[in-house]
């Protein structure tokens, strides 16, 4: 069926890798020594939430799994947010208890509902910035907001070249979505 998908155009979808996760406490290594940029101990979870009872169940057993720390919080377009609180020093702690809450849900069969988690990172020049991963493309970018809806492109692009071949940094820039408002930001 391989060749009639490619005759037709059609692609199979990227199969996210949660484990990409764990390379954070490294790469933020490299990020401080390249821009400065240092961890706030904050991290997020973005997912749609479903109706019913099995996924609140599940909403609440991934919140005790995380224990104290943790917020939640929805946007303006629907979709909620775990955000986790951590020392700035336990980056590592912090990337295990993304990781959990992200397996819980897919293990359970909501991996569809997963968009993204980030990881907050506190910018010397007084700004802050996010390295996002995007749950379906299995890639990471950064995301620099800058007051109103403005965003940091230079520094977004150095956190690229300095982070390329740390993480799998996502190559199509169309792809780097804004987070406005997101936890933490």
């Amino acid at each position: 069926m391989r060749w009639l998908d490619a005759l037709l155009g059609r692609t199979r979808p990227v199969q996210p890798d949660l484990d990409a996760l764990f390379a954070l406490p490294s790469a933020a290594v490299t990020l401080e020594a390249a821009t400065g940029l240092t961890p706030t101990g904050l991290g997020s979870v973005c997912f749609r939430a479903a109706e019913g009872a099995a996924f609140s169940a599940l909403e609440r057993d991934a919140k005790e799994l995380v224990g104290a720390g943790v917020t939640e919080s929805a946007d303006s377009y629907g979709y909620t947010w775990l955000t986790i609180t951590r020392s700035p020093g336990d980056l590592g702690d912090l990337v295990t208890e993304l990781h959990g809450v992200n397996t819980t849900l897919e293990g359970a069969g909501f991996g569809p509902s997963l968009l993204c988690s980030l990881v907050c990172f506190a910018d010397p020049a007084g700004g802050g910035l996010a390295l996002v991963y995007l749950y379906k493309q299995g890639t990471f970018y950064p995301f620099a907001p800058r007051g109103g809806q403005r965003r940091d492109n230079a520094l977004e692009l150095q956190v690229r070249g300095a982070l390329n071949g740390e993480l799998r940094i996502e190559e199509d820039l169309a792809r780097w979505f804004p987070l406005w408002g997101a936890p933490g930001l």
